[in-house]
């Protein structure tokens, strides 16, 4: 019997990757070059691997200012993102799960600041029972540390939860976890291997959860 819902964060609460990537596309482009997708597509869901300040700097040589860069980049995201709301869905199933007395959840490899601000900013903070997020484990998504953290403070086992998810890195952590995982992809992640999730939707508005809980439950009897 499910017992909990736990969300990814970015991407999925909030649609953070396109602002993320375009924001330093822009930059890029204004250097004469492309962000490698296969790289970004990699870090989607973790906090590790590619660095694209970096990667930039080796591709333009002396005399780029990384961290003017980072800094001009950070400006044009946090401007992008500031107006945006909660993806599809997602308030219609807070509220649901509150009504059924599911126990909620974020499991998010970014910083608490991150999460929590945005949350805070959106009026949604204080509807989550645990939020857990970078600094609270040891290594972040594809590992299963932060839905084992967020499992332990909710005290559900993992497969009474299920976990919602946008990229590879976190079905996988999810999947490592011993959660159900739903996976739904934006269009970042839309064309991604998403195969190992249990059910993946086009939107969290397509399906209701009580109907979501009802697939569930019937692959959990047969």
């Amino acid at each position: 019997m499910i017992r909990a819902l736990v969300f990814d964060f970015d991407g999925l609460i909030l649609e953070t990757e396109v602002p993320a990537l375009e924001s330093w596309a822009e930059i890029y482009r204004e250097h004469g070059h492309e962000i490698p997708m296969d790289e970004w597509h990699a870090l989607l869901g973790s906090a590790r691997g590619f660095d694209p300040g970096e990667h930039l700097a080796a591709l333009v040589g002396e005399g780029f200012d990384v961290t003017a860069a980072r800094a001009r980049r950070t400006s044009r995201r946090d401007e992008l993102i500031a107006a945006l709301d909660v993806m599809a869905g997602v308030r219609e199933y807070v509220a649901d799960a509150r009504r059924m007395g599911l126990r909620l959840g974020v499991a998010s490899s970014s910083t608490r600041g991150w999460v929590m601000g945005h949350l805070e900013r959106l009026g949604i903070h204080e509807h989550w029972d645990v939020v857990k997020c970078r600094e609270d484990v040891p290594r972040t998504k594809p590992a299963p540390d932060l839905y084992l953290a967020t499992l332990d403070a909710l005290s559900v086992p993992g497969d009474a939860a299920i976990a919602f998810e946008d990229s590879p890195n976190g079905i996988a952590s999810a999947k490592a976890a011993g959660m159900w995982c739903v996976a739904v992809p934006n269009v970042l992640t839309q064309g991604l291997d998403l195969t190992q999730a249990d059910v993946r939707l086009a939107s969290l508005a397509d399906v209701g959860l009580e109907e979501l809980l009802r697939v569930v439950t019937s692959s959990t009897n047969t």
